[in-house]
């Protein structure tokens, strides 16, 4: 995620960042730019198609098709950040529940072995999480404290760990009834926000609904020089490349923030949330 100041306008204007769309656009662009120059040329020096009645009525189906684009894509964008702001905050809910379980743990003044464990297993969550998210099963060298089949459900593994070290902690008379509920609770939330961050990876917006607003972009903006070529003359030329990088950025930045848990420049700092919670349940267990 790019850490930035909002207030700080000359950087936003003039500074290309490695993820601005312009960097993946501008090849598109470009042959955009070429095919409209080809069309004022015909149009204006052989074709004269710029003085026909119809073909200046283009520019109506321009602009009733231009406000149908315009909702399509505020859905969209909407639609994703919608799911970049759930896991956000699922995210959040992974950090309060990690701390809540440590501060429990450490008012039970267990022996160091025990605590040790927790001081282990509780922050291991958020990165075999993050690693899950991402399609990998890297866990970690140091997962000495608990056993990990790298071809099953990491996190699954280690809620599994830490449920029945609780469990283990009640039979063995170090917690009571009463206690265990409380902290199997907090340890339940971990599947919970487990399944609402798959939720979110694995649920894409449909191949369809995206296709279309794709196909939708480009023939609009195919269509674009042909209908202002007798208003505009040669400037459809950088005039239309420009509406296609408004319309087609909206698309691809949708696109980046769907899926919020990769390593995108807009996605979430899920690398920087589980290094806080390794962080704060080793002050509080410490």
């Amino acid at each position: 995620m790019i850490n930035y100041n909002p207030k700080e306008w000359m950087s936003f204007i003039f500074h290309v960042h490695k993820s601005d769309t312009f960097r993946k656009l501008w090849p598109l662009m470009l042959g955009i730019a070429v095919f409209s120059a080809i069309i004022a040329f015909l149009e204006l020096n052989y074709l004269k198609l710029a003085e026909t009645t119809y073909i200046k009525n283009v520019g109506m189906m321009h602009s009733l098709l231009g406000f149908v684009l315009s909702m399509l894509l505020v859905f969209r964008t909407n639609t994703s950040y919608d799911r970049w702001w759930d896991g956000r905050k699922l995210l959040g809910a992974l950090t309060n529940v990690s701390r809540n379980l440590a501060l429990k743990i450490k008012a039970l003044n267990l022996s160091e072995e025990e605590v040790e464990f927790f001081k282990y297993a509780i922050p291991k969550y958020g990165f075999a999480l993050k690693e899950h998210l991402r399609e990998k099963q890297y866990f970690g060298k140091d997962s000495f404290l608990i056993e990990i089949d790298g071809g099953k459900h990491i996190p699954n593994q280690v809620a599994a760990s830490i449920i029945a070290r609780l469990y283990d902690l009640q039979t063995a008379g170090k917690i009571s009834q009463e206690q265990l509920i409380t902290l199997s609770a907090d340890a339940n939330q971990f599947t919970d926000i487990c399944g609402g961050c798959e939720r979110i990876r694995n649920t894409p917006i449909p191949y369809s609904y995206s296709a279309f607003i794709k196909k939708f972009i480009f023939i609009y903006v195919l269509t674009l020089p042909i209908g202002w070529v007798f208003s505009l003359g040669y400037f459809v030329v950088p005039i239309v490349p420009f509406i296609l990088y408004v319309l087609a950025s909206l698309e691809l930045i949708a696109e980046e923030i769907e899926n919020p848990f990769n390593q995108d420049a807009n996605d979430l700092p899920v690398d920087q949330i589980c290094n806080n919670i390794e962080k704060h349940v080793q002050e509080i267990l410490s």
